[in-house]
């Protein structure tokens, strides 16, 4: 006995000092989303990486007695029972002015065929990540945004630091709405996380709507619908990873992520694996314990550091807003934008409701005057709105109610200066465009009357002139 604990002694003395040995497990299970290994349960901890076999790598979801359970970034297909895992180090990269411009996937490798960047895994940035959430260390959100989109600016302005929400079903132009805001001028660096999508969907969005001249200043993380759910889940908090660590240096950064839904739907099925109880419409609890985590990484720094405004897409399953992501998300988020599917087949775009639509900071943003302004536009739209089916059951008539005749001659000018197509130049004073075209309407609409009036009174004198009348 005492000859094997010398053994013992010996052969970890050799693994911890010179690398000779490596700690390694044996494949128990295999399942195609996770893998069970015996013999790493002392060596690991939730969150660490295992290499199984020569090239497939694999995060550790749970540890159970002697077992521990991993979830493969790759297929499972080509694992067998009996093969050998050993504990990979964790690692993070850390970007610097050499990232922009560039796509990677979940884990940091570059995807756009471009040599990998000077800077390599050199430290693991988790503890950095936390430290900086630390509530009573962060700046003050105050200075205003200019994003030049009208329904924006005017009806929820945003401030830098802030996080809020794109709330919509499918295909009613959440990523056209995005591709708008990756096009403002006010943030140093863009970062965009694309969770879930389509293949095709990823070069277009890139290349299309953000644009080469916007390119330059953006780096993407692409996890696609048909990658594994870790790396799915992976990719958003890589993407806060680089926005962090730019705004240490003081950058003022825009986070497009595109969709916390779909991080939401890997957590599940990562969650499912891991044989935790679904409590609401199949998700564990683990999921909602996760989604502050990612979210309440981005907003401002230190004093001293720069900021992370994150635009957010959540995708409304079946146009339920109060889906439990919908609902969690729009209670940790500084605002919602909720675009409606009715708006979009009117064919006003964007298509954001300005009645159902919140910015929590939007006092911060507004002068007295605008907050004036917007507070009559809102009883305007809300008045026109509510009264919609009565006007069309001829349950109107002009000259009954006055306020609702200035709402009805007032909010489809309203509409119609909303409007701003995807590729029209952004605003630059979108209150000044408001007025500018309430009044010229205004005016139009004088004129049209003024240059009736004449042929009205001209025929009026033809008849009076006329023999018999």
């Amino acid at each position: 006995m005492t000859a094997l604990l010398r053994v013992g002694e010996m052969l970890s003395s050799l693994a911890s000092s010179d690398g000779l040995l490596r700690h390694g497990g044996v494949v128990t299970a295999i399942s195609p989303s996770r893998v069970k290994l015996l013999g790493l349960a002392q060596r690991v901890k939730l969150g660490g990486l295992v290499r199984i076999g020569d090239d497939v790598v694999s995060e550790v979801v749970d540890i159970e007695g002697e077992h521990v359970i991993v979830c493969p970034f790759a297929d499972t297909e080509t694992l067998t029972i009996g093969q050998t895992g050993f504990v990979e180090e964790k690692r993070s990269v850390v970007p610097d002015e050499s990232w922009l411009g560039r796509i990677f996937d979940a884990v940091g490798n570059p995807v756009d065929e471009l040599p990998r960047p000077s800077t390599d895994t050199v430290q693991n940035a988790g503890q950095d990540a936390v430290a900086e959430c630390h509530a009573m260390k962060r700046a003050r959100v105050n200075q205003p945004i200019r994003t030049g989109i009208r329904v924006i600016d005017i009806f929820t302005p945003l401030c830098f630091g802030q996080r809020i929400g794109i709330f919509a079903g499918s295909g009613v132009g959440k990523s056209t709405l995005l591709s708008m805001l990756a096009r403002s001028e006010a943030f140093d660096a863009v970062v965009v996380a694309m969770v879930g999508e389509r293949n095709r969907e990823v070069r277009e969005f890139l290349e299309e709507s953000i644009g080469p001249e916007h390119m330059a200043k953006t780096i993407a993380v692409v996890a696609t619908s048909d990658e594994s759910p870790i790396l799915r889940r992976r990719a958003p908090e890589f993407a806060l990873d680089i926005c962090q660590s730019l705004r240490r240096k003081g950058k003022r950064v825009l986070l497009l992520m595109d969709s916390v839904t779909r991080y939401a739907h890997a957590l599940r099925e990562i969650g499912i694996s891991r044989n935790e109880p679904p409590i609401a419409r199949g998700y564990p609890a683990s999921v909602f314990g996760q989604l502050p985590k990612l979210l309440e990484r981005a907003g401002p720094g230190a004093e001293e550091q720069g900021s992370i405004t994150a635009i957010i897409t959540v995708l409304v399953d079946g146009d339920d807003h109060n889906d439990p992501i919908a609902d969690s998300v729009r209670g940790i988020l500084d605002g919602h934008l909720v675009l409606d599917r009715s708006i979009a087949d009117q064919g006003r775009y964007p298509p954001v409701d300005p009645l159902r639509s919140l910015s929590r900071l939007a006092d911060k943003a507004w002068a007295a005057d605008e907050r004036a302004l917007v507070l009559q536009l809102r009883k305007m739209i809300s008045r026109f709105e509510d009264t919609s089916d009565l006007r069309m059951l001829g349950g109107w008539r002009p000259g009954s109610d006055p306020h609702l005749d200035k709402a009805v001659e007032t909010v489809p000018a309203i509409y119609e200066a909303l409007c701003q197509a995807a590729d029209a130049p952004l605003s630059s004073n979108p209150f000044d465009d408001l007025v500018s075209y309430l009044k010229g309407n205004h005016d139009e609409s004088s004129q049209e009357s003024t240059d009736a009036q004449p042929s009205g009174e001209q025929s009026t004198q033809t008849q009076d002139s006329q023999p018999g009348v």
